[in-house]
C-alpha cells in the first residue's frame, strides 16, 4: 500500500514539475516566462497566492504587470525596481503588507501605479517623486502615514492622486499648484489639517475634489469659483468656514455639493438655480439661514436634498414640490430632509409633518388676517405701502410682505397693495 502511494506521488508530481532554463526563463507560479521577449504580464483575478516571487525583478523587459485581484501576501519585493521599462504596474486588491520599497523610485517611465486596497503601511516613499511620467497614482485604502512628500506636489503630469482611506496627516501646501494637469483629487478619510492654500485655483483641470473626513479648516469655496470644471465637491466633516459665493453659478457641471458638517455660514444664493447638473446638495449640519430661494425647484436633475441642521428660516416655497423627491426617504443611498430648521408655517402640501420633521418656530411671524395689513393694525392704508416699499428697497422683509405668496417679495407685491387700497 505505501508503495501505491509513492508511485502516486511521483506521478503527480512529475505532471506538475515545471523545467524552466534558467539562463533565458524565470519561473512564477508554476509558469515559465521568457526573460527578454516578456513584456506584458496580465494575472489579474487569477487566484494567486504567496508572496511576490524576488525573481519578477528578472524580467526587465516588463512594460505592463497586473497582479491585481488575487491573494498574494506579504511585502512587496525590492527587486520590482529592476524593471525600469514598466509603464503600467497594478498590484491592488491584495493583502500586501509593509512599506513601499523606495527603489519604486527607479521606474521612471511609469505612468501607472496601483497599490489601493491592501495592507501596506509606513511613510510614502519620497522617490516616488522620481516617476516624473506618473499619471496616476493610487494608493487609497491602506495604512500609510505621515506626511505627503513634497517630491509628490511636483509631478506635473499626474491626471489622478487618490489617497483615501489611510492615516495620512499633515497640511496641504502651496505648490498644489504644480499639478496643472490634475483631475481628481481624492484626500478623504484621513487626518490632513490646516487650510486649503489659494493656489488651489490654479488647477483648471481639476474635475472632483473630494476632502470629506480630515480635519480642515478655513475658507475654501472662493478658491474654488473659478474651477469650471468641476463636477464633484465633497467637503463634508471638516472645519470648512466661510458662504456659498454668488458666483457658483459657473459650476455649470457641478454634480454633486456635499458640505456636511462644517461652520459654513450665509445664505444659498439665488444663482444655485443655474447648476443645472446638481443631481446631490447635501449641506446639512452647518449654520446657514435665510430662507430658500425659489431657484431650487430649477434643479431638474437633483434627486437627493438634505439641509437638516441648519439656521433656515421664512416659508419653504411651495415650487419645491415641482421636484421630484421623496422627502420621507431616509437611507443609505438618498437622504432628503428639512429637519431642525426654523422654517415657518403654513408648509407646502407635498410634505407630511413627519417630512418637516421638529422646525424652531418661535421667531415665525403672525401675519394679520386681512390680506396686506403689514403693520397688523387691522387698517390696510400708506403705512403698510411704505412698509413694503421699505421692505423691497433694503431686502429685509419678513413673510407677511408677500402679499401674494409667490415667495417673493417685490414691485408685485407693492401693486397689489395699492389695488387693494384702490377697492377698498
Amino acid at each position: 500500500m505505501n508503495r501505491i502511494y509513492i508511485i502516486t506521488f511521483l506521478v503527480f508530481s512529475f505532471c506538475f514539475s515545471i523545467d524552466c532554463n534558467d539562463q533565458i526563463e524565470v519561473e512564477l507560479w508554476n509558469e515559465c516566462y521568457s526573460i527578454n521577449e516578456t513584456t506584458e504580464l496580465y494575472l489579474t483575478n487569477n487566484n494567486l497566492i504567496g508572496e511576490i516571487p524576488s525573481e519578477i525583478g528578472n524580467l526587465i523587459n516588463l512594460v505592463h504587470l497586473e497582479l491585481d485581484h488575487n491573494q498574494l501576501t506579504g511585502e512587496i519585493p525590492s527587486e520590482i525596481g529592476n524593471l525600469i521599462n514598466l509603464v503600467h504596474l497594478e498590484l491592488d486588491h491584495n493583502q500586501l503588507t509593509g512599506e513601499i520599497p523606495s527603489e519604486i523610485g527607479n521606474l521612471i517611465n511609469l505612468s501607472h501605479l496601483g497599490l489601493y486596497v491592501n495592507q501596506l503601511s509606513g511613510e510614502i516613499p519620497s522617490e516616488i517623486g522620481n516617476l516624473v511620467n506618473l499619471n496616476h497614482l493610487g494608493l487609497h485604502v491602506n495604512q500609510f502615514s505621515g506626511t505627503i512628500p513634497l517630491e509628490i506636489w511636483n509631478l506635473t503630469n499626474l491626471n489622478s492622486l487618490v489617497l483615501l482611506d489611510n492615516q495620512l496627516s499633515g497640511e496641504i501646501p502651496s505648490n498644489i499648484q504644480n499639478l496643472v494637469n490634475l483631475e481628481y483629487l481624492f484626500l478623504g478619510f484621513n487626518y490632513f489639517d490646516g487650510s486649503i492654500p489659494s493656489e488651489i485655483s490654479s488647477l483648471s483641470n481639476l474635475r472632483e475634489l473630494i476632502l470629506i473626513s480630515n480635519n480642515f479648516s478655513g475658507e475654501i469655496l472662493d478658491y474654488l469659483i473659478e474651477l469650471e470644471n468641476l463636477t464633484f465637491i465633497v467637503l463634508g466633516g471638516n472645519n470648512f468656514s466661510g458662504q456659498i459665493p454668488d458666483e457658483i453659478e459657473n459650476w455649470t457641471s457641478l454634480e454633486e455639493f456635499n458640505l456636511w458638517g462644517n461652520n459654513f455660514s450665509g445664505y444659498i444664493p439665488n444663482q444655485i438655480g443655474n447648476l443645472v447638473s446638481l443631481q446631490r446638495l447635501w449641506i446639512d449640519g452647518n449654520n446657514f439661514s435665510g430662507q430658500i430661494p425659489q431657484s431650487l425647484s430649477d434643479l431638474e436633475n437633483i434627486y437627493s436634498i438634505n439641509i437638516s441642521n441648519n439656521q433656515f428660516s421664512g416659508l419653504i416655497p411651495d415650487s419645491i414640490c415641482d421636484l421630484d423627491l421623496d422627502w420621507s426617504q431616509w437611507d443609505n443611498q438618498v437622504t432628503n430632509s428639512l429637519h431642525n430648521n426654523n422654517f415657518c408655517p403654513p408648509y407646502p402640501q407635498c410634505f407630511s409633518e413627519q417630512d418637516i420633521g421638529y422646525q424652531d418656530i418661535t421667531e415665525c411671524l403672525e401675519c394679520a388676517e386681512l390680506i396686506g395689513d403689514i403693520n397688523n393694525d387691522l387698517v390696510i392704508d400708506i403705512l403698510d405701502i411704505i412698509l413694503i416699499v421699505n421692505c423691497v428697497l433694503v431686502d429685509i422683509c419678513d413673510t407677511c410682505s408677500d402679499i401674494n405668496y409667490d415667495e417673493i417679495i417685490n414691485i408685485q407685491d407693492i401693486i397689489l397693495i395699492i389695488n387693494i387700497i384702490l377697492e377698498i
